[in-house]
C-alpha cells in the first residue's frame, strides 16, 4: 500500500499513547484516507488535552521546531510515499521545502484563506509573510484548494470537504422559532468572529439566547454573558446532531472561511445560518443562509426576517445537495492517487 504522510500544524495531545486533537479535520480526513492509503500523521505537541481521537496507528508529534524538522528528514526515507502539507504556515512552510530539496513534490491542501487569516491575526506584516509563503509553496508543490479562490489562479485541484453522513439527512424537523436560540459550532479564536458576535447581542438578553460549542478543555479563557451558554467541543456525532437540533438558527461570524463543516451540518438539519459579508463566497447556490451586516441593527433584522419566514425557509432547504463525506474521501484519494 501507498505511504501518504500528512503533515499538519495541528496541535495534538499525546495521552497513554493516543492522540487527541481539535480540528475534527485533522482526525477525519487522514482517518478517511487510512483506507487507500497507509497514512502517518505529523503534528506539534500539544500540552492541553484536544477533543478528538484520532484513530491511527502511525502519529509522530513534536515539541519544536528543530524535532519536527527532523520529523519531516526522517519522513523522507521511505519509500514509495506521498506529502500531503495541511495549510501553509511557518512550520508547513518549511516543510515544504525540505520536501522540494529532496526532489519530491508535496501536495498542499488549503482549507482556509491564509490571507485574510494573517491579516486579521498579525495584520500588515502576517499579509505579507503569508504572501511570501504561497508564492513559494505554489511554486513547488502542487495545490488542492477546499474552493477555487484559494488557488488565486493558480493551477490546482478542488475538492468539497464534508463530516455528513446518513445520520444527519434522516429525522429532520423544523424546530421552535418563537424564542430565538442562536447557535454557533467552531472554535473560540478572533478570526472566527466570536468575540466579535458577543458584542452584538450582549444588548438583547431577553430576546435571545446564544450557545458557543466549541470551548477547549481546561480554557483559561472563559466567556461570561448573561445570555450565553458556553460547552465544550462535542466528539458524538449524535450528540451534535441534537445541539442544531435544539436552536433555531446557526450563526457563523467568521472573517474568513474556506469550506465550513458547521455550515454544512446546520443545513443538513434544516437550520436557517446567518453570516457577514466577508465570507458571502461560502453561499454558493445554497438556500437557507442569509447575510447581515456586522452590527446589531442588521443582525436583530436578520434574525427577525428569517423567524417570519421560517416554514417557507425551512422548504426551500429541503432543495439543498450537499455533498457527504464518502463522496470527499473517494474524490479526495483519487486526486492524490493521480499526482506524480
Amino acid at each position: 500500500m501507498e505511504k501518504l504522510f500528512i503533515i499538519s500544524n495541528e496541535s495534538i495531545f499525546n495521552h497513554e499513547g493516543s492522540f487527541y486533537c481539535d480540528n475534527i479535520e485533522i482526525k477525519s480526513t487522514p482517518e478517511g484516507l487510512n483506507n487507500k492509503f497507509e497514512v502517518h500523521l505529523i503534528g506539534r505537541t500539544s500540552k492541553k488535552i484536544r477533543s478528538h481521537k484520532i484513530n491511527l496507528n502511525k502519529i509522530k508529534i513534536y515539541s519544536n521546531l528543530i524535532s519536527y524538522v527532523f520529523g519531516i528528514f526522517n519522513s523522507l526515507r521511505a519509500q514509495n510515499a506521498k506529502y500531503l502539507v495541511v495549510t501553509i504556515t511557518p512550520f508547513t512552510f518549511l516543510a515544504c521545502v525540505i520536501i522540494n530539496i529532496f526532489k519530491k513534490k508535496p501536495i498542499v491542501y488549503l482549507i482556509s484563506d491564509g490571507y485574510k487569516q494573517y491579516k486579521i491575526i498579525l495584520g500588515f506584516f502576517g499579509l505579507s509573510a503569508y504572501h511570501l509563503m504561497f508564492s513559494l509553496v505554489s511554486k513547488i508543490s502542487i495545490l488542492i484548494g477546499c474552493r477555487e479562490h484559494l488557488l488565486r489562479n493558480k493551477k490546482g485541484e478542488t475538492v468539497a470537504p464534508s463530516q455528513i453522513s446518513s445520520q444527519w439527512l434522516t429525522n429532520r424537523s423544523e424546530g421552535e422559532i418563537n424564542k430565538i436560540k442562536l447557535l454557533y459550532v467552531g472554535r473560540i479564536r478572533k478570526e472566527k468572529g466570536v468575540f466579535s458576535l458577543l458584542e452584538l447581542i450582549k444588548d438583547n438578553k431577553s430576546n435571545l439566547s446564544l450557545s458557543i460549542l466549541g470551548a477547549e478543555k481546561n480554557s483559561s479563557n472563559p466567556i461570561v454573558q448573561e445570555n450565553v451558554h458556553i460547552h465544550e467541543l462535542e466528539t458524538n456525532e449524535k450528540n451534535l446532531i441534537k445541539f442544531y437540533d435544539e436552536h433555531s438558527i446557526f450563526v457563523l461570524p467568521s472573517y474568513t472561511e474556506g469550506h465550513p463543516m458547521a455550515l454544512l451540518e446546520s443545513l443538513s438539519r434544516l437550520r436557517p445560518i446567518i453570516i457577514f459579508k466577508e465570507i458571502e463566497h461560502v453561499i454558493g447556490n445554497k438556500k437557507g443562509i442569509f447575510i447581515a451586516e456586522r452590527n446589531s441593527h442588521s443582525l436583530i433584522k436578520t434574525i427577525n426576517h428569517i423567524k417570519e419566514n421560517y416554514k417557507n425557509i425551512h422548504q426551500d432547504m429541503k432543495e439543498n445537495t450537499l455533498p457527504t463525506k464518502e463522496q470527499f474521501l473517494k474524490n479526495f484519494s483519487k486526486i492524490i492517487s493521480s499526482t506524480d
